[in-house]
């Protein structure tokens, strides 16, 4: 039995899981090194869940350090076929407003220094990702925020700046010209990931505050930053809660077959020791006993 069906990772201001019944921490070694913290593991609303605190619990790891393929990886190996990934964000539309969660719909990449594939060291695989969200998720996170009692707005897309710095004023004009919602530091390296592994993914996008931009953002101090992360965390378990409770058993999207014709390499080529460390993700496609020296 799997320990956990859904995987919730926390983002800025979320680094525990209120309401998790008989809790168990896993510390997991992955084939792509440790995963930013130990997986909190655990009942919520009659479902096995795993919680994993992206930047570490203390808030530790910037987020170019994040090991997103442990991360990610690590999930797998507990079982889980779906994530909920939350993350802090800051808002590039007037619409979008402090307190306010947006699950977007697609990803825009402005990374340098990431990795983000599973694939390479004799092994090519291209998943399609003009759809990087599960749709079936997304709608199971968009009326879990209306029982909530939050804002959760349905569509639109998250800029994936690399950070650590916030954006000059120069490029945050850019990114509203160019049409873009939210910008963040993290989550489209996780929905690459995740659709490689075979796995659902949703993100919710918390908004803290408005990019630089804004006329007023001058004004916002770091106390008021701080009371929005900290409502932002209570809104969002709440969400989360609904979220799981309403999750349908069984999958009826296709991130579940996404790798079924991604694959391009002849399997008899494959290297064996990319195979054994890719055994989790490729096994029912490519099985070990493929390889030939």
């Amino acid at each position: 039995m799997p320990q956990a069906e859904i995987g919730i990772i926390g983002g800025s201001g979320l680094y525990t899981m209120p309401g998790l019944s008989r809790v168990k921490e896993v510390r997991l070694r992955t084939p792509f090194g440790a995963p930013s913290d130990a997986y909190v593991c655990g009942m919520l609303e009659g479902h096995r869940v795993a919680f994993l605190a992206r930047h570490g619990r203390g808030h530790r790891l910037l987020p170019s350090e994040l090991n997103f393929r442990a991360n990610i990886h690590g999930f797998k190996q507990l079982g889980a076929e779906r994530i909920v990934s939350m993350s802090a964000v800051g808002s590039l539309k007037e619409e979008h407003k402090p307190l306010e969660f947006v699950i977007p719909s697609q990803f825009f990449d402005r990374t340098r220094h990431r990795v983000d594939t599973f694939f390479g060291d004799g092994i090519v695989a291209h998943i399609a990702f003009a759809d990087p969200i599960c749709g079936e998720l997304a709608s199971v996170v968009e009326s879990a925020c209306k029982k909530a009692g939050v804002v959760g707005k349905h569509g639109g897309t998250y800029l994936c700046m690399e950070g650590p710095q916030f954006s000059t004023k120069a490029e945050s004009n850019v990114y509203r010209g160019l049409g873009m919602d939210v910008i963040g530091m993290t989550n489209l390296q996780e929905a690459k990931l995740a659709r490689e592994a075979e796995l659902c993914y949703v993100t919710i996008a918390m908004v803290t505050d408005y990019d630089c931009w804004h006329p007023h953002h001058d004004s916002v101090t770091v106390d008021q930053v701080v009371a929005v992360l900290l409502k932002n965390a209570e809104n969002a378990c709440r969400v989360v809660r609904e979220t799981v409770g309403a999750m349908p058993r069984e999958r009826s999207c296709r991130c579940g077959s996404a790798l079924a014709h991604a694959i391009l390499s002849d399997p008899k080529k494959v290297p064996p020791a990319t195979k054994k460390k890719l055994k989790l993700i490729i096994g029912k496609y490519i099985p070990q006993g493929a390889a030939k020296n």
